[in-house]
């Protein structure tokens, strides 16, 4: 079989699986490069005539490149999908790519936000105008929910409910968030002032945030929003984004002891070893702290 054959019915399959539209351009455009490589540097055009040999190969080729560890390892996994969907489609025996060792990537711990930089954020905006509210409603909600940018930026208007979020995450994975009393009191805020500011107006009642077209937040868009609150609450030496909100709430979870299988469900993870990563920033008077309620001996009369 033809690799270009192949590769354009893999293609259709991701996009029948409901892959986001980043997904599918991530996926087409690293098989792009791995079949220019084969075909123009390792003289193969049939799929059954790589080997193992082949994509180390092509890695080598890409770490000499310049291409850090980390997108390395994503590069291998789309590489991985690839060949065990060719292996469960029978158009190979075995997926050869898993013989492939991936590099180790460096653990790099993230410095995360303190509950008073959080508390600083949200309260760097108003309620004097719809911008102002919004923002405050996107910083609070990213702290409070540990929702994923682009899931903030889709929220549906119909999806907020009375004390819960239906929310739309990787893969079309859809989980409940709840809302606390803390957040909605802001939420309430902000869903009045919107409705006054969009009064008249012709605007995409679909999203529950709105740019000032009146249409859904643009990821830059997030972005600046995101800045802007870290700009405002004088944050200098750590990193001001959306994930850094989303582990923000990792962390407070396990704190207030929540249990990593419950989180895990809330942040929408997958696989628990995802989760697990949010603790290794975790400072050690924290983890002393946290571990004090748990230990045996405190909790035996002796």
């Amino acid at each position: 079989m033809l690799l270009e054959d192949i590769l354009e019915e893999y293609d259709y399959f991701c996009i029948s699986k409901g892959f986001t539209r980043k997904t599918i351009i991530n996926k087409r455009q690293e098989l792009k490069q791995f079949k220019r490589f084969i075909t123009e540097k390792r003289g193969i055009v049939e799929l059954e005539s790589i080997t193992t040999h082949d994509i180390k190969a092509y890695m080598r080729y890409k770490q000499k490149s310049g291409l850090k560890p980390q997108s390395i390892v994503s590069m291998m996994k789309m590489i991985r999908a690839f060949f065990s969907w060719c292996e469960k489609e029978e158009y190979i025996k075995e997926n050869i790519a898993k013989k492939v060792e991936l590099p180790r990537v460096p653990k790099k711990i993230l410095k995360g936000f303190t509950t008073e930089e959080v508390t600083k954020m949200i309260h760097s905006f108003s309620y004097k105008n719809y911008f102002e509210a919004r923002n405050k409603a996107i910083i609070a909600m990213l702290a409070d929910t540990g929702l994923r940018a682009f899931e903030i930026r889709g929220l549906e208007a119909k999806n907020v409910k009375e004390n819960t979020i239906l929310v739309n995450g990787k893969g079309n994975k859809e989980r409940y968030i709840f809302i606390s009393p803390a957040l909605k009191k802001i939420l309430i805020r902000y869903e009045r002032i919107r409705k006054e500011y969009f009064k008249d107006k012709n605007v995409n009642e679909k999203y529950y945030f709105l740019s000032y077209k009146g249409d859904q937040i643009s990821h830059v868009g997030l972005g600046n929003i995101v800045k802007e609150a870290g700009e405002r609450a004088g944050i200098r030496d750590k990193r001001v984004s959306p994930h850094t909100f989303r582990h923000f709430f990792a962390v407070q979870c396990i704190l207030n002891g929540i249990d990593i299988y419950t989180l895990s469900k809330l942040l929408g993870h997958s696989d628990i070893s995802t989760t697990q990563r949010y603790l290794q920033s975790l400072e050690d008077f924290q983890l002393i702290e946290k571990a004090m309620p748990s230990s045996p001996l405190m909790n035996i009369k002796i």
